[in-house]
Protein backbone atom coordinates (compact mmCIF):
# COMPACT_ATOMS: atom_id res chain seq x y z
CA UNK A 1 0.00 0.00 0.00
CA UNK A 2 1.50 3.64 -1.00
CA UNK A 3 0.24 6.21 1.06
CA UNK A 4 0.68 9.83 -0.35
CA UNK A 5 -1.18 12.96 -0.79
CA UNK A 6 0.90 13.98 -3.67
CA UNK A 7 -1.17 12.09 -6.70
CA UNK A 8 2.61 12.44 -9.16
CA UNK A 9 4.15 10.80 -6.36
CA UNK A 10 1.59 8.36 -5.20
CA UNK A 11 1.47 6.73 -9.12
CA UNK A 12 4.83 6.75 -9.03
CA UNK A 13 5.91 5.00 -6.60
CA UNK A 14 2.94 2.79 -7.33
CA UNK A 15 4.41 1.89 -10.63
CA UNK A 16 7.96 1.07 -9.53
CA UNK A 17 7.27 -1.17 -7.13
CA UNK A 18 4.26 -2.98 -9.42
CA UNK A 19 7.20 -3.12 -11.65
CA UNK A 20 8.72 -5.28 -9.77
CA UNK A 21 8.06 -8.82 -10.55
CA UNK A 22 8.04 -9.74 -6.65
CA UNK A 23 5.68 -6.81 -5.64
CA UNK A 24 2.38 -6.19 -6.27
CA UNK A 25 0.72 -2.59 -5.37
CA UNK A 26 -2.53 -3.71 -3.58
CA UNK A 27 -3.83 -0.14 -3.09
CA UNK A 28 -3.01 4.21 -3.00
CA UNK A 29 -4.15 6.49 -0.86
CA UNK A 30 -4.28 10.60 -0.59
CA UNK A 31 -4.34 10.34 3.55
CA UNK A 32 -3.57 8.13 6.50
CA UNK A 33 -7.70 7.95 7.30
CA UNK A 34 -8.23 6.28 3.81
CA UNK A 35 -5.59 4.17 4.77
CA UNK A 36 -6.12 3.06 8.34
CA UNK A 37 -9.85 2.61 7.18
CA UNK A 38 -8.57 0.06 4.02
CA UNK A 39 -5.77 -2.31 6.02
CA UNK A 40 -8.04 -4.88 6.95
CA UNK A 41 -9.71 -5.26 3.35
CA UNK A 42 -6.37 -4.65 1.14
CA UNK A 43 -4.17 -6.58 3.64
CA UNK A 44 -1.12 -5.42 2.79
CA UNK A 45 2.40 -6.59 3.82
CA UNK A 46 4.28 -3.40 3.49
CA UNK A 47 2.69 0.50 3.70
CA UNK A 48 5.00 3.05 2.27
CA UNK A 49 4.19 5.93 4.60
CA UNK A 50 4.46 9.77 3.90
CA UNK A 51 4.56 11.74 7.15
CA UNK A 52 2.75 15.35 6.08
CA UNK A 53 -0.71 14.87 4.32
CA UNK A 54 -4.11 16.37 4.96
CA UNK A 55 -6.71 15.16 7.20
CA UNK A 56 -4.86 12.27 9.18
CA UNK A 57 -0.71 12.66 8.53
CA UNK A 58 1.46 9.83 8.63
CA UNK A 59 2.73 9.78 12.68
CA UNK A 60 -1.21 9.91 13.79
CA UNK A 61 -1.76 6.81 11.01
CA UNK A 62 1.13 4.77 11.94
CA UNK A 63 -0.19 3.21 15.19
CA UNK A 64 -3.51 3.04 14.24
CA UNK A 65 -2.67 0.63 11.38
CA UNK A 66 -0.12 -1.52 13.99
CA UNK A 67 -3.24 -1.86 16.41
CA UNK A 68 -5.22 -3.30 13.20
CA UNK A 69 -2.68 -5.64 11.79
CA UNK A 70 0.43 -6.47 14.09
CA UNK A 71 2.64 -7.76 11.98
CA UNK A 72 2.46 -5.13 9.17
CA UNK A 73 5.36 -3.56 7.74
CA UNK A 74 5.28 0.18 7.71
CA UNK A 75 8.25 2.26 6.10
CA UNK A 76 8.15 6.04 6.60
CA UNK A 77 8.78 8.07 3.26
CA UNK A 78 9.91 11.83 4.07
CA UNK A 79 11.87 14.35 2.64
CA UNK A 80 15.38 15.06 3.81
CA UNK A 81 14.53 18.11 6.30
CA UNK A 82 15.32 18.59 9.87
CA UNK A 83 12.06 17.92 11.21
CA UNK A 84 11.23 14.99 9.08
CA UNK A 85 14.10 13.01 9.98
CA UNK A 86 13.30 13.53 13.36
CA UNK A 87 9.97 12.10 13.15
CA UNK A 88 11.44 9.44 10.72
CA UNK A 89 13.56 8.28 13.89
CA UNK A 90 10.68 9.06 16.51
CA UNK A 91 8.40 6.98 14.17
CA UNK A 92 10.79 4.03 14.51
CA UNK A 93 10.11 3.61 18.14
CA UNK A 94 5.89 3.84 17.69
CA UNK A 95 6.67 0.17 15.20
CA UNK A 96 7.62 1.65 11.74
CA UNK A 97 10.07 -0.81 10.69
CA UNK A 98 12.18 1.56 8.42
CA UNK A 99 12.31 4.93 6.46
CA UNK A 100 13.01 6.12 3.20
CA UNK A 101 14.28 9.50 2.56
CA UNK A 102 12.92 10.91 -0.36
CA UNK A 103 14.54 13.84 -2.57
CA UNK A 104 13.31 17.26 -2.15
CA UNK A 105 11.75 17.94 -5.23
CA UNK A 106 9.21 15.61 -7.64
CA UNK A 107 11.91 15.84 -10.80
CA UNK A 108 14.31 14.77 -8.38
CA UNK A 109 12.65 11.94 -7.00
CA UNK A 110 11.69 10.94 -10.90
CA UNK A 111 15.73 10.41 -11.82
CA UNK A 112 16.99 9.48 -8.63
CA UNK A 113 18.23 5.88 -9.13
CA UNK A 114 19.27 5.11 -5.70
CA UNK A 115 15.69 6.42 -3.87
CA UNK A 116 14.18 3.60 -6.67
CA UNK A 117 16.68 1.01 -5.42
CA UNK A 118 16.33 1.71 -1.70
CA UNK A 119 12.50 1.64 -1.58
CA UNK A 120 12.00 -1.31 -3.78
CA UNK A 121 14.82 -3.38 -1.69
CA UNK A 122 13.32 -2.27 1.82
CA UNK A 123 10.36 -3.15 0.51
CA UNK A 124 11.07 -6.33 -0.30
CA UNK A 125 13.87 -7.20 2.10
CA UNK A 126 11.58 -6.32 5.38
CA UNK A 127 8.26 -7.13 3.68
CA UNK A 128 9.75 -10.95 3.41
CA UNK A 129 11.00 -11.19 6.63
CA UNK A 130 7.86 -10.57 8.25
CA UNK A 131 5.75 -12.91 6.08
CA UNK A 132 8.80 -15.87 7.07
CA UNK A 133 7.89 -14.48 10.65
CA UNK A 134 4.62 -14.90 10.48
CA UNK A 135 4.48 -18.35 8.88
CA UNK A 136 3.02 -16.95 5.51
CA UNK A 137 6.18 -17.06 3.42
CA UNK A 138 5.52 -20.13 1.89
CA UNK A 139 2.52 -18.98 0.01
CA UNK A 140 4.20 -15.96 -1.42
CA UNK A 141 5.60 -17.22 -4.87
CA UNK A 142 2.22 -18.98 -5.47
CA UNK A 143 0.05 -15.82 -4.65
CA UNK A 144 2.44 -13.64 -6.41
CA UNK A 145 2.70 -15.77 -9.71
CA UNK A 146 -1.04 -16.26 -9.69
CA UNK A 147 -1.89 -13.01 -9.42
CA UNK A 148 0.74 -11.28 -11.58
CA UNK A 149 -0.44 -13.99 -14.32
CA UNK A 150 -4.63 -12.98 -13.88
CA UNK A 151 -3.11 -8.95 -13.81
CA UNK A 152 -5.10 -8.81 -10.54
CA UNK A 153 -2.83 -8.08 -7.35
CA UNK A 154 -2.57 -10.73 -4.92
CA UNK A 155 -3.31 -10.50 -1.07
CA UNK A 156 0.17 -10.20 -0.36
CA UNK A 157 2.81 -7.95 -1.55
CA UNK A 158 6.08 -10.43 -1.83
CA UNK A 159 7.47 -13.32 -3.81
CA UNK A 160 9.67 -15.95 -1.62
CA UNK A 161 12.27 -15.20 -3.54
CA UNK A 162 16.22 -14.45 -3.80
CA UNK A 163 16.23 -10.20 -3.47
CA UNK A 164 19.30 -8.36 -4.51
CA UNK A 165 22.64 -9.89 -4.45
CA UNK A 166 24.76 -9.75 -1.21
CA UNK A 167 21.71 -8.40 0.50
CA UNK A 168 20.48 -11.36 2.34
CA UNK A 169 23.33 -12.99 4.05
CA UNK A 170 20.65 -14.81 6.18
CA UNK A 171 22.12 -18.18 6.25
CA UNK A 172 25.40 -18.51 8.55
CA UNK A 173 26.97 -21.57 7.70
CA UNK A 174 25.77 -24.19 10.56
CA UNK A 175 28.56 -23.93 12.84
CA UNK A 176 30.28 -21.12 12.06
CA UNK A 177 33.70 -20.30 13.62
CA UNK A 178 34.64 -17.91 16.53
CA UNK A 179 37.36 -16.41 17.74
CA UNK A 180 38.86 -15.86 20.90
CA UNK A 181 38.22 -12.02 22.29
CA UNK A 182 41.63 -10.42 22.72
CA UNK A 183 43.79 -10.49 25.50
CA UNK A 184 44.12 -6.60 25.52
CA UNK A 185 41.53 -4.27 27.08
CA UNK A 186 39.62 -2.01 24.37
CA UNK A 187 40.70 1.53 24.34
CA UNK A 188 37.82 2.12 21.55
CA UNK A 189 34.20 0.82 20.66
CA UNK A 190 33.68 1.05 16.45
CA UNK A 191 29.62 0.02 15.62
CA UNK A 192 28.55 -0.56 12.11
CA UNK A 193 24.94 -0.74 11.58
CA UNK A 194 22.34 -0.16 8.33
CA UNK A 195 18.37 -1.56 8.17
CA UNK A 196 17.06 -1.51 11.72
CA UNK A 197 20.26 -0.27 12.78
CA UNK A 198 18.93 3.13 14.51
CA UNK A 199 16.23 1.25 16.84
CA UNK A 200 19.44 -1.38 17.61
CA UNK A 201 21.55 1.78 18.34
CA UNK A 202 19.16 2.80 20.66
CA UNK A 203 18.93 -0.63 22.81
CA UNK A 204 22.79 -1.32 22.75
CA UNK A 205 23.93 2.79 23.95
CA UNK A 206 21.05 2.62 26.60
CA UNK A 207 22.53 -0.69 27.44
CA UNK A 208 26.64 0.60 27.88
CA UNK A 209 26.34 4.21 28.18
CA UNK A 210 27.46 4.13 32.29
CA UNK A 211 30.34 1.90 30.83
CA UNK A 212 31.67 3.38 27.90
CA UNK A 213 33.23 6.17 30.32
CA UNK A 214 36.72 5.33 29.67
CA UNK A 215 36.67 4.78 25.57
CA UNK A 216 35.66 6.26 22.96
CA UNK A 217 32.35 5.17 20.57
CA UNK A 218 32.50 5.10 17.06
CA UNK A 219 29.36 4.50 14.72
CA UNK A 220 28.89 4.43 11.28
CA UNK A 221 25.39 4.25 10.12
CA UNK A 222 23.76 4.00 6.89
CA UNK A 223 22.08 7.42 6.60
CA UNK A 224 22.04 10.82 4.64
CA UNK A 225 22.91 13.97 5.83
CA UNK A 226 20.48 15.48 8.76
CA UNK A 227 19.57 11.99 9.96
CA UNK A 228 22.93 11.12 11.39
CA UNK A 229 22.47 14.83 13.31
CA UNK A 230 19.42 13.66 14.83
CA UNK A 231 20.37 10.00 15.24
CA UNK A 232 23.51 11.29 17.65
CA UNK A 233 20.79 13.15 19.58
CA UNK A 234 18.58 10.08 20.03
CA UNK A 235 21.58 7.83 21.04
CA UNK A 236 23.54 10.32 23.24
CA UNK A 237 19.94 10.90 25.21
CA UNK A 238 19.68 6.96 25.30
CA UNK A 239 23.52 6.58 26.25
CA UNK A 240 23.14 9.99 28.72
CA UNK A 241 26.44 10.60 27.14
CA UNK A 242 27.72 13.39 24.99
CA UNK A 243 26.96 12.61 21.41
CA UNK A 244 27.66 14.56 18.01
CA UNK A 245 27.77 14.02 14.63
CA UNK A 246 31.65 13.63 13.92
CA UNK A 247 33.85 16.54 11.69
CA UNK A 248 37.28 16.64 11.04
CA UNK A 249 39.58 17.34 13.55
CA UNK A 250 37.62 16.48 16.36
CA UNK A 251 39.93 14.80 18.79
CA UNK A 252 38.05 11.23 20.06
CA UNK A 253 37.27 11.84 23.79
CA UNK A 254 36.87 8.95 26.13
CA UNK A 255 33.27 8.72 27.01
CA UNK A 256 32.17 10.32 23.90
CA UNK A 257 30.11 9.17 21.35
CA UNK A 258 31.10 9.95 17.75
CA UNK A 259 28.53 9.61 14.87
CA UNK A 260 29.23 8.90 10.88
CA UNK A 261 27.78 12.08 8.88
CA UNK A 262 25.55 10.97 5.72
CA UNK A 263 27.48 11.24 2.51
CA UNK A 264 30.95 11.08 3.97
CA UNK A 265 33.07 8.48 5.42
CA UNK A 266 34.63 8.72 8.85
CA UNK A 267 38.19 7.36 9.34
CA UNK A 268 40.15 7.66 12.20
CA UNK A 269 44.07 8.73 12.52
CA UNK A 270 46.67 9.21 15.14
CA UNK A 271 48.46 12.62 15.06
CA UNK A 272 50.79 13.38 17.71
CA UNK A 273 49.22 10.62 20.51
CA UNK A 274 46.11 11.49 20.06
CA UNK A 275 43.37 10.07 17.65
CA UNK A 276 41.78 12.46 15.10
CA UNK A 277 38.25 12.07 13.43
CA UNK A 278 39.04 12.72 9.09
CA UNK A 279 36.10 12.79 6.64
CA UNK A 280 36.55 12.29 3.27
CA UNK A 281 34.37 12.61 0.53
CA UNK A 282 35.77 9.48 -1.46
CA UNK A 283 33.55 7.14 -3.24
CA UNK A 284 30.74 4.99 -2.08
CA UNK A 285 31.93 1.79 -0.74
CA UNK A 286 29.73 -1.04 -0.78
CA UNK A 287 27.20 1.21 -2.53
CA UNK A 288 27.40 3.23 1.16
CA UNK A 289 28.37 6.44 1.77
CA UNK A 290 29.47 6.50 5.03
CA UNK A 291 30.25 2.93 4.74
CA UNK A 292 31.63 1.03 7.86
CA UNK A 293 34.62 -0.99 6.10
CA UNK A 294 36.31 2.54 6.25
CA UNK A 295 35.42 2.72 9.73
CA UNK A 296 36.76 -0.75 10.92
CA UNK A 297 39.37 -0.43 8.61
CA UNK A 298 41.32 3.00 9.96
CA UNK A 299 40.31 1.81 13.88
CA UNK A 300 42.44 -1.25 13.40
CA UNK A 301 45.44 1.00 11.96
CA UNK A 302 44.36 3.20 15.18
CA UNK A 303 43.94 0.68 17.94
CA UNK A 304 44.81 -2.64 16.79
CA UNK A 305 44.49 -5.85 19.42
CA UNK A 306 42.74 -2.63 21.82
CA UNK A 307 40.61 -2.48 19.40
CA UNK A 308 36.36 -3.98 20.12
CA UNK A 309 33.76 -3.73 17.28
CA UNK A 310 29.99 -4.70 16.52
CA UNK A 311 28.27 -5.42 13.67
CA UNK A 312 24.77 -4.60 14.08
CA UNK A 313 21.60 -5.03 11.39
CA UNK A 314 21.87 -3.93 7.61
CA UNK A 315 21.10 -5.08 4.63
CA UNK A 316 24.29 -6.20 2.16
CA UNK A 317 27.80 -6.89 3.46
CA UNK A 318 29.21 -3.56 4.64
CA UNK A 319 31.48 -4.17 7.42
CA UNK A 320 32.67 -7.84 6.40
CA UNK A 321 36.20 -6.89 4.84
CA UNK A 322 36.57 -4.20 7.77
CA UNK A 323 35.95 -7.33 10.14
CA UNK A 324 39.10 -9.16 8.88
CA UNK A 325 41.39 -6.23 9.33
CA UNK A 326 40.07 -6.00 12.79
CA UNK A 327 40.73 -9.22 13.24
CA UNK A 328 44.13 -9.36 11.72
CA UNK A 329 45.32 -6.71 13.94
CA UNK A 330 44.39 -8.66 16.97
CA UNK A 331 41.05 -6.51 17.84
CA UNK A 332 38.14 -8.38 18.49
CA UNK A 333 34.28 -8.56 16.69
CA UNK A 334 31.24 -9.19 17.83
CA UNK A 335 28.32 -9.81 15.32
CA UNK A 336 24.01 -9.47 16.07
CA UNK A 337 22.78 -13.02 15.58
CA UNK A 338 19.62 -14.03 12.90
CA UNK A 339 16.69 -13.56 15.11
CA UNK A 340 17.15 -10.21 16.49
CA UNK A 341 17.96 -8.44 13.34
CA UNK A 342 15.83 -6.55 10.98
CA UNK A 343 17.90 -7.76 8.33
CA UNK A 344 20.76 -10.41 8.71
CA UNK A 345 22.53 -8.70 5.97
CA UNK A 346 25.83 -7.20 7.45
CA UNK A 347 26.28 -9.20 10.82
CA UNK A 348 25.36 -12.60 8.39
CA UNK A 349 28.40 -11.64 6.20
CA UNK A 350 30.58 -11.13 9.21
CA UNK A 351 29.65 -14.29 11.07
CA UNK A 352 30.25 -16.19 7.98
CA UNK A 353 33.90 -14.72 8.46
CA UNK A 354 34.51 -16.95 11.43
CA UNK A 355 36.24 -14.23 12.79
CA UNK A 356 34.40 -13.27 15.70
CA UNK A 357 34.19 -13.63 19.37
CA UNK A 358 30.45 -14.08 19.45
CA UNK A 359 26.84 -13.93 17.56
CA UNK A 360 24.82 -12.92 19.96
CA UNK A 361 21.02 -11.64 20.16
CA UNK A 362 20.80 -7.83 20.75
CA UNK A 363 19.70 -7.98 24.33
CA UNK A 364 22.99 -9.73 25.24
CA UNK A 365 25.55 -7.43 23.53
CA UNK A 366 25.09 -4.92 25.55
CA UNK A 367 25.97 -7.00 28.33
CA UNK A 368 28.44 -8.61 26.84
CA UNK A 369 30.53 -5.25 26.35
CA UNK A 370 30.36 -4.06 29.68
CA UNK A 371 31.96 -7.82 30.50
CA UNK A 372 34.65 -7.02 28.01
CA UNK A 373 35.21 -3.59 29.00
CA UNK A 374 35.71 -5.06 32.83
CA UNK A 375 38.24 -7.36 31.56
CA UNK A 376 35.81 -10.70 31.93
CA UNK A 377 34.87 -11.52 28.15
CA UNK A 378 34.71 -14.84 28.85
Amino acid sequence: MVVDDAVVIRGLLSRWLDADPALAVVASHRNGKLAVDDILRSNPDVVVLDIEMPEMDGMTALPLMLAKKRDLVVVMASTLTRRNADISLKALTLGAADYVPKPESTSEITTSVDFRRELIDKVKILGERARRLSGRGKTMRAETNAGKSASQAPVGALANRPMMPGARAEAAKPGFQLKPYSSARPRILAIGSSTGGPQALQQLMKDIGSTVTDIPVVITQHMPPTFTAILAEHIGKAAMRPSKEAETGDVLQPGHIYVAPGGKHMILEKDAGAVKVRLTDDAPVNFCKPAVDPLFDSVAKAYGSATLAVVLTGMGSDGANGVKTISAGGGSIIAQDEASSVVWGMPGAAANTGLCSDVLPLTDIGPKIVRVLKGSAR
